[in-house]
């Protein structure tokens, strides 16, 4: 039984691909699992999911996982030698092609880069190491002069900040990956270098309510439309390493900020991702900046925080979920977290079950409730009271299966597969078993939501407060 309410996010790989690793780690803390799809072929992943639900099934812990689709990564073509020396304010052709024999001409097999490049624009090369400035722009070749010496090998990575450029989020291979994750039954799909809420609206379109969307900002662009595209979203990461590169790193952490706020007052998810533990890839602690970061995103009330090379190829996989299940619950334990902060919303009309989960919410602090117990059909509840930040754990009673899963990326949610009540003192009786099997004892407070009449969707509008072991 996890012992915090902000989630923990693991990425698999080769590292972490056994069915006993990915028992560890779950063991360890993970509440949601990341399937990277620009590395691993289908029939591996395949065999990763069914491990997971093997995990599931023999704990009975719904658990969720997400494809997170490679999107249109801009690279470099081939060198001769395999990389060429760039010098200090030397200039360099750049061309259509996918290889070049000339030391002085770099290819870039991608056209719709090159036809937006205007004198002025800063390239940035293999993660923002290397940067070149546009300084020519005619009818036969375009030139970039070198602002920083090194060594830049074949295929390397380009990113244009401030340039929106006209390339669709979802690639040949985003799309055929696509297919096959939802054919795996993965509970959400993450878009890569979303760039405007037209990317997010073309994914849904096709993806058609199988799975939900976490649309990743990573670039500026994205960040011109960040309402938009929260609105279209039904969940949100701050992708800080391609957003590190494409801005400066001053801005990053204000945007991580913003992002988590304008997540908080929509109520949708957010994840905060990228070099959170990194040095756990080799060492087996990681340095106080680290874990000063992981506790910054739990001030800031991120719902979710994520580990990526450091569970992937990680020489410490389950160390590594531990440290930062460590750090999570200290940082909770502050009577200062952020993370039970409720922050204002601009709602033109508030429902009945946002006025219930809003009571709710304050019920949990002044009695000091053990759990707050939803019984829902579509998840809405659950999400509600996590949005809201009560002061312990939301348990949701739910008997759907899908949506059990999806609930496991929600701050405080933990998720119960159950059949629908049907009257009033079932209710109660559930919900005190259910309490019970989560470790709450005989005299703890609980706060039970349910709609009634019982088994309809989006009717929240009963809450009980009930004491465990009191019912008769």
């Amino acid at each position: 039984m996890r012992k915090r309410l902000c989630k923990i996010v693991a990425t698999i790989g080769p590292a972490s691909a056994s069915p006993s690793m990915l028992r560890l780690l779950f063991n360890a803390g993970v509440d949601v699992f990341r399937l990277n799809m620009s590395h691993g072929d289908h029939d591996k992943l395949e065999k990763i999911a069914k491990a997971i639900r093997d995990i599931e099934r023999d704990t009975g812990v719904p658990i969720a996982t997400f494809a997170d689709l490679q999107g249109p990564k801009i690279r470099t073509g081939s060198f001769a030698g395999g990389s060429i020396n760039l010098r200090y304010g030397a200039e360099y052709k750049l061309t259509l092609s996918a290889e070049s024999n000339d030391d002085s001409v770099i290819p870039i097999p991608h056209k719709e880069l090159l036809d937006v490049l205007e004198p002025g624009d800063i390239l940035k090369l293999d993660d923002g190491r290397l940067q070149l400035t546009i300084s020519e722009r005619n009818s036969r070749s375009i030139i970039a002069k070198a602002d920083t010496p090194g060594e830049l090998k074949n295929k390397k990575g380009i990113n244009v900040p401030g340039r929106r450029l006209p390339i669709s989020a979802l690639t040949e291979k985003d799309r055929a990956d696509l297919d096959f994750a939802l054919e795996l039954g993965v509970d959400y799909i993450a878009l890569s270098f979303v760039q405007h809420p037209s990317d997010v609206k073309d994914a849904r379109e096709i993806i058609n309510g199988r799975a939900g969307i976490i649309s990743k900002i990573e670039k500026p662009s994205a960040i011109d439309h960040i309402d938009e595209i929260i609105d279209l979203s039904d969940a949100i990461m701050v992708a800080r390493g391609d957003l590190g590169v494409e801005c400066a790193p001053e801005d990053v952490p204000l945007l991580q900020r913003k992002i988590v706020r304008t997540c908080r007052k929509v109520g949708k998810p957010v994840i905060v991702a990228t070099h959170m533990l990194e040095s756990m890839v080799e060492s087996i602690a990681p340095t106080r900046a680290e874990a000063s970061d992981v506790s910054t995103a739990v001030f800031q009330g991120a719902d979710a925080v994520m580990l990526s090379a450091e569970t992937a190829v990680g020489r410490h996989p389950p160390t590594a979920v531990a440290i930062m299940d460590r750090i999570i619950a200290a940082t909770e334990r502050d009577d200062e977290s952020g993370s039970y902060k409720s922050v204002a919303r601009e709602i033109e009309e508030y429902a009945t079950a946002d006025a219930i989960t809003l009571s709710a919410r304050r019920i949990a602090e002044v009695l000091d409730c053990r759990f707050a117990i939803a019984y829902t059909k579509t998840g809405s509840t659950a999400q509600r009271l996590s949005r809201d930040r009560p002061h312990c754990p939301v348990i949701a009673a739910t008997p759907d299966e899908d949506v059990a899963r999806k609930l496991a990326l929600y701050w405080g949610v933990r998720s119960v597969v159950t059949e629908d009540i049907s009257h009033f003192h079932e209710m109660l009786e559930k919900a005190d078993a259910i309490a019970k099997a989560n470790g709450g004892e005989d005299g703890d407070r609980i706060i039970i939501l349910a709609g009634y009449p019982f088994g309809r969707p989006g009717k929240t509008n009963t809450l009980k407060i009930s004491r465990l072991g009191a019912i008769e």
